[in-house]
């Protein structure tokens, strides 16, 4: 095994890891897909454990805008790349690649934050010498229209060999096919604890404008829109990752933020809860 700089071993390089997510990725949609059912809800719920996986939505896909035109929810990632000294881009989006679809954004890989990366394996991607690199990259995801999944979970260091956990956060550009927001509609209890809405952000509906159509409801990755007396409403465990207000083709559906400053204390209070990645 190949070693760092520094002498640490990296973790396994891209064919390994090719190859590995072309075994797990289908079996983990699998499991999605029946991680309610009874019995296997509670066989599957280890793996989905919130004591090793917290994944909030950052909506950076809608345009949500201050005087200088600028995304607000873009600029708290940017301002995060900013306070974090270790970054590597993945050169590849392995959900994307291994089950071979939106295959046009292939090239919009992971973003991995923390001094845990510099194990990364350099055939993923590469470590950012320029973080104006790392600020392009977001932007780039936000103008494909992803999601950025703020992911702490154990599969991560697992899979590129770049533990520990606590040293470390990714950031997966996802549509809704990706590792973390595929087959969500039929979650079970511990995932859906997993996967969480940033504090601070929330989905408004204009009962005026919404026509009823369905839009939303057919394309919220967490089957959490419904509609009532023919206007669409949010449900108790809705993410907030904004795709609906993309999809509405009324402009009925607008996404809330509070302040700027209030997003990012919130964001990084929970990131701190978590893992270090930053010297503060």
């Amino acid at each position: 095994m190949s070693k760092t700089p520094n002498g640490m071993k990296y973790g396994p390089d891209i064919k390994t890891t090719r190859f590995n997510a072309g075994l797990s990725l289908p079996l983990v949609d699998l499991a999605k897909k029946v991680s309610d059912y009874p019995i296997i809800k509670w066989l599957l719920n280890p793996f989905w454990s919130p004591r090793y996986n917290e994944v909030t939505a950052i909506p950076i896909n809608i345009e949500v805008n201050q005087p200088d035109n600028v995304s607000v929810p873009r600029r708290l990632l940017e301002r995060l790349i900013n306070e974090v000294e270790n970054i590597f881009i993945m050169d590849t989006c392995f959900c994307r690649e291994v089950m071979k679809y939106n295959l046009e954004h292939k090239d919009i890989g992971c973003m991995a934050l923390g001094p845990s990366v510099k194990k990364i394996h350099p055939s993923h991607g590469h470590l950012v010498k320029d973080k104006k690199e790392a600020i392009e990259h977001v932007r780039k995801a936000a103008k494909a229209g992803l999601v950025a999944d703020m992911a702490w979970t154990w599969v991560d260091p697992f899979t590129f060999g770049s533990k520990p956990l606590n040293a470390q956060l990714f950031f997966c550009f996802c549509d809704d096919r990706c590792f973390y927001r595929g087959n969500m509609r039929k979650r079970g209890p511990n995932l859906n604890k997993v996967y969480k809405k940033l504090p601070g952000v929330s989905i408004s509906i204009d009962a005026h404008k919404c026509k009823g159509c369905g839009t939303c409801v057919e394309n919220c990755f967490a089957g959490e829109m419904k509609l009532m007396n023919n206007v669409a409403v949010p449900g108790p465990d809705c993410k907030a990752c904004g795709k609906c207000a993309e999809f509405c083709p009324n402009g009925a559906i607008s996404v809330i933020l509070a302040d700027e400053e209030i997003l990012f204390r919130t964001m990084m209070d929970r990131i701190a809860a978590r893992t270090k990645i930053t010297s503060r």
